[in-house]
Order: C-alpha cells, then structure tokens, then sequence
C-alpha cells in the first residue's frame, strides 16, 4: 500500500495561536484515508512534555479521531508495542538529536521502518525535529549553537532545514553545509510549509499560508553558482 510522509517546517497546531488544529493537521488526517483514525502523537523530541501532550489531545480531539501518544519515558515497552496500531504517526517539535537517540535506543526506528513496508496506507509526519528526523540529515540546535548534522534516519533522501522564516540562524548553516558537502542537496521549509513525499518519491509542496516557501537546495560546482543552486517550489495552498 502507499507511505505518505510530510515533513513541515513548523505550524499546524504546535505553532497555532489558539492551539487549534491548522488545514495542515486536517491534510494529515486525509491522506488516512479512513473515517476515524488512529493518530499517534510522538513527542520524544520535548522530553514527553506533558502540556505539549494536551494540546496534541484537545486539537486532534476535534477532528474526530481515535488518539494515543508514544512515550519512552514511562512505560516505553508497551508503548512502542502499540505504534503499529496507529494510521498516522505525527512526530512533534524539540530535540532532534535526542529524539534520534532514544528512538535508536528502545526500537522506534526500527518499528517505524515495518510500517512503511505494511500492506496498508500509512501516514507519517511532523515538524521542525519531528521532520528533519526522517532525512539524511538536517540542521539542528539539539546541541545549544544551530549546526548540520548528517545523522537522520535517513527514509527520506537528502537534508532538510525547517523554520527557514522563523530563525534566520539556521539559513548560513544549511546553505554553508550543502555547498561543501557537509549535508547532501535538500530542502527547507517556512513555518506553514512542507514537502509531501509518497513512497519514497516527492509528491510536491505544501502550504496552510500564501506566501510560506519551499526551495530545494543542490550543491554545483559550476563557477557562478557560489557552490550552490536554489530552485523555488511552488506549494499548493490547503
């Protein structure tokens, strides 16, 4: 069956002012396919932050679906025993590293991996680390200063960089470590933007704002393109 991952560079209910699900989490809800489905929240990223955990329940509450949450804090076994169940796995905002990390540590990747191979529609997604995680690598402040780092699960090909017109301090970084190779070519992603990716193959751009950009980032080593070409993706606005 078909694997959709959209990966954002924020937005949708983490970043609404109200906490109220965005046109980019009823997307996600869609593409199921189902009436009712299950969706699990993974908030590894921010430590299994508790009130990060009720906003997910309150938005989601709303659009009619069945909710569970991931957690690797306490009860982690049975956790990830049920991730299986879920029809779309929503990765939340933080740590990119420490997500990585720990879903190393207890088999996450490892589960998230078998369902992409299921023989039924399966949906993943998230934003800022709940997106890089699944590229080769992206750029990161898990470590205190912003900085590439090419260790993703890599499911998704190349780099990714979110909140490009959130935290300008990520734009040098990213762009810096595609030109030398640091990170291989990629993306990045305004807050309310994202890439739509369907079995490994890129669907195209997505928005919940006009004006949010997507561009994808190649390394050249043609002498005027300053080791870089930077083409502008047109996203469709939800």
């Amino acid at each position: 069956m078909t694997t959709h991952i959209v990966t954002l560079g924020g937005g949708g209910f983490s970043m609404s002012r109200d906490g109220s699900p965005t046109n980019l989490d009823r997307y996600l809800v869609e593409l199921t396919g189902r009436r009712a489905p299950m969706v699990c929240f993974a908030p590894t990223a921010s430590a299994d932050d508790a009130s990060y955990i009720r906003r997910f329940l309150t938005a989601y509450g709303s659009l009619g679906v069945r909710t569970m949450v991931l957690t690797l804090w306490t009860h982690a076994a049975a956790s990830v025993a049920r991730l299986p169940e879920a029809d779309l796995v929503l990765v939340g905002a933080g740590s990119t590293a420490n997500l990585l990390a720990l879903w190393r540590v207890h088999g996450v990747d490892r589960v998230l991996t078998e369902m992409i191979s299921r023989e039924r529609t399966t949906v993943l997604g998230g934003l800022s680390a709940g997106a890089s995680c699944w590229y080769q690598g992206s750029v990161t402040d898990s470590f205190g200063d912003v900085r590439a780092w090419p260790h993703g699960l890599a499911v998704l090909p190349g780099s990714f960089c979110p909140h490009w017109n959130g935290e300008a301090e990520r734009q040098p970084v990213f762009t810096e470590a595609v030109a030398n190779g640091l990170l291989s070519s990629g993306y990045a992603a305004d807050d309310g933007a994202g890439l739509h990716w369907v079995d490994g193959e890129l669907r195209g751009a997505i928005a919940e704002r006009e004006g949010a950009r997507v561009a994808r980032f190649t390394a050249s080593d043609e002498p005027a393109s300053g080791g870089l070409v930077i083409e502008r993706l047109t996203p469709e606005i939800l």
